[in-house]
């Protein structure tokens, strides 16, 4: 038995172990169906059910299983380019953030978008926790992904979150940008109950800032990948001004405009 797709993430995980030696080959080779994949040296695919598919690769010292899922989108060649791109460069993958790095200069086969490679520490993605827990700690996953959707500072509730919500298993998705937003509408009196910029759907930012029209006091920040943010407020007609520089200036935009600019930002 395969452990389940997507796992439950819940709190008080730790990836410690015992320190012992563990087989990682011998164990991916042991899984129902384990076939070598095409193309890359150490590495495997197996399928636990139709429709759902697994790759995996061991990491360049041996220690660690690098691995990929694909739920009715599974693509051989780009589960092969994805893990070879992870063994490369795991080190650079996890540098600036332990719990889900990424790094640009990904080449993805044609017909496909993704320009970088994620990768998820088990602290966040707890595979094999029930099944074979003693192999959970030496288990990165690695997908396809966008540069835009991460931000290199995610806390691990950020990651987790992420890990969660992007769909990271269909490998034909489109980008889904990093964002964080808060926002208090004085028309419709929804307001968000975050303390700060919380995580939040690029679809969710649009919806808001078409909201806020005709609300007097109204406003919209959003932050993107970059720690860049923004502010919007309605004050008789949209207003902009770039939050975190000190010359900022409220300009006036309009609302085609407005949405054009944040989606830009979002995937910049």
């Amino acid at each position: 038995m395969t452990e389940t797709f997507i796992q439950d993430v819940g709190e008080g995980y730790s990836c410690s172990h015992d320190g012992d030696m563990m087989d990682v080959r011998a164990e991916v080779t042991r899984f129902a169906g384990a076939s070598p994949l095409p193309g890359l040296v150490d590495a495997w695919h197996w399928s636990p059910a139709p429709g759902i598919d697994f790759a995996g690769a061991l990491s360049r010292d041996g220690e660690r299983l690098l691995q990929l899922s694909g739920r009715d989108s599974y693509d051989a060649e780009l589960a092969t380019r994805t893990l070879a791109f992870a063994r490369e460069h795991e080190d650079e993958i996890f540098a600036r953030n332990a719990f889900i790095g990424a790094l640009e200069g990904f080449v993805a086969p044609e017909g496909t978008r993704f320009d970088a490679v994620v990768g998820v520490a088990p602290e966040v993605h707890r595979f094999y926790r029930n099944e074979k827990p003693e192999l959970t700690p030496r288990v990165r996953l690695a997908f396809p992904a966008y540069s835009c959707e991460f931000s290199g500072n995610e806390t691990l509730d950020e990651a987790i979150t992420r890990y969660r919500t992007l769909g990271l298993t269909d490998l034909r998705r489109g980008p889904s940008p990093f964002l964080k937003m808060r926002y208090a509408n004085t028309r419709t009196r929804g307001r968000s109950t975050n303390p700060g910029r919380g995580l939040a759907d690029p679809d969710r930012l649009l919806d808001e800032l078409r909201a806020i029209e005709g609300g007097a006091g109204s406003f919209v920040e959003f932050e993107n990948r970059h720690g860049d943010v923004w502010r919007v407020e309605w004050r008789g007609a949209y207003h902009i001004v770039e939050w975190n520089t000190e010359d900022g200036r409220l300009r006036e935009i309009g609302l085609a405009d407005l949405l054009d600019f944040a989606v830009a930002r979002l995937h910049a």
